[in-house]
């Protein structure tokens, strides 16, 4: 008897494992080839997808068929640039001192359900307190639904820098942060930064370049780093298999960025076109944000929403994001889809794409930029950012052909990721 429910165990587990999804498609973007295909059938297996075949087939009994044949299927989408702990409101500098890590938790979940939710199955998260680790690991667990998340844990800033978390505080609560907070004063610190956030358990570096617009400080855009210490955080990120990230809007933090190493310039407001030319020549990626910059603009106008030092800065580079990245753009600097979101509210990333067309890129050409290119960055373009035999099951719809009409990315109605569906 035990051998029989043994070999029955077996048996059923074998069945279940071997059911296949079936997704009929009307539409199918081929990122790789940046084209447009009619009448196919995904197949997936698990977490992976099997195969894409001609026509609508169909598999053998148990398989599960979803019918997509009046929707556009695309790969899931890749954000580069999000911050799941928080988002704007007009109480977000009071709750940095109000409100615990359990707090920051229990709100970043829904940030993360409402990202996914948008089409979004893999996003960078370049900055919070930590939590974010936590959060990408419950996630990775299964214990809460979210995109698949590649985090920097806490920023690196200088003292006063954009990311210091002591700016705006009283004077017995500023103290002396240093590297384990992400305070970066010198080549040693530097080193000792990076090594404490591989300690916990980031996946990439954030540095703060330049001055900031959110940050309770009065530059913008100054820079912040000296080359050499962005060198230091650089040679150190690659010795743990990370890449850099570099928050600028200020021209010259660009460049000591881009020339000390690091692989995205975020925001970008005030590049010059010697700084284009300086990103193409190091391979070097722009990440627009522009849904942000429009954001803080129009919540610059709003009496209080800010504080005070924020709203002039506000009001001088929101408005330049889109400019900027239309000239980077035509210019032929590699450009990365981010959208900033915390910065607006969590699930209106797909927003970017209508004001990346908007500035002359060609919509296609924005996919491409959330799917494949983003997979290259983060080193998994064998697994992200294509519908192809191998990769995994990360698969979204919309209603309509974005090539024809951007806007209905805003609205997606099918989300999988790793071969489960999470909207239907």
């Amino acid at each position: 008897m035990k051998y029989i429910a043994t070999l029955l165990f077996v048996f059923i587990n074998t069945v279940v494992l071997s059911q296949n999804t079936y997704l009929h498609c009307g539409k199918l973007i081929d990122t790789k080839a940046g084209t447009v295909l009619t009448e196919k059938t995904i197949v997936i297996s698990g977490t992976t997808i099997l195969k894409v075949e001609n026509g609508y087939t169909t598999g053998k009994k148990g398989d599960t068929t979803i019918d997509l044949k009046n929707k556009t299927v695309l790969p899931g989408l890749i954000d580069m640039h999000v911050h799941l702990e928080g988002e704007t409101n007009p109480k977000a500098y009071l709750q940095k001192y109000t409100d615990n890590e359990a707090d920051i938790a229990f709100n970043s979940v829904q940030f993360a359900q409402r990202t996914l939710l948008a089409g979004f199955t893999t996003v960078r998260d370049l900055g919070g307190s930590g939590v974010n680790i936590a959060l990408k690991k419950a996630i990775k667990k299964g214990r809460v639904h979210g995109p698949r998340v590649f985090t920097a844990g806490k920023s690196l800033a200088t003292t006063g820098g954009h990311a210091d978390p002591t700016n705006g505080s009283k004077r017995a609560l500023i103290g002396d942060p240093g590297p384990k907070e992400g305070v970066v004063n010198s080549i040693e610190d530097a080193k000792k930064a990076v090594r404490q956030r591989y300690k916990n358990g980031a996946d990439l570096i954030k540095i703060t370049a330049t001055g900031g617009v959110l940050s309770v400080a009065k530059s913008s855009s100054n820079p912040q780093f000296t080359v050499e210490e962005i060198k230091a955080i650089c040679e150190t990120a690659k010795d743990y298999g990370f890449h850099v990230a570099a928050h600028a809007h200020g021209d010259e933090g660009m460049q000591r960025a881009i020339l000390g190493g690091v692989k995205t310039i975020e925001h970008g407001t005030l590049m010059s076109e010697k700084t284009m030319d300086l990103m193409k020549q190091h391979d070097a990626y722009l990440v627009p944000t522009i849904t942000a910059g429009k954001e803080v603009t129009e919540k610059a106008t709003i009496d209080g929403y800010y504080p005070a030092i924020i709203v002039p800065k506000a009001l001088e580079i929101g408005p330049k994001i889109q400019n900027t990245f239309k000239k980077a753009y035509k210019r032929g600097v590699g450009i990365a889809f981010g959208t900033d979101a915390g910065v607006y509210k969590h699930g209106q990333n797909g927003k970017e794409f209508g004001f990346m067309v908007e500035a002359g890129m060609p919509p296609m050409a924005t996919l491409q930029s959330a799917t494949t290119t983003n997979a290259k960055i983060l080193n998994m373009q064998d697994q992200l950012g294509q519908i192809t035999s191998g990769f995994l099951a990360d698969i979204i719809a919309v209603n309509d052909d974005p090539t024809q009409n951007i806007n209905t990315m805003e609205k997606v109605v099918f989300v999988m990721k790793n071969g489960n569906i999470y909207k239907k």
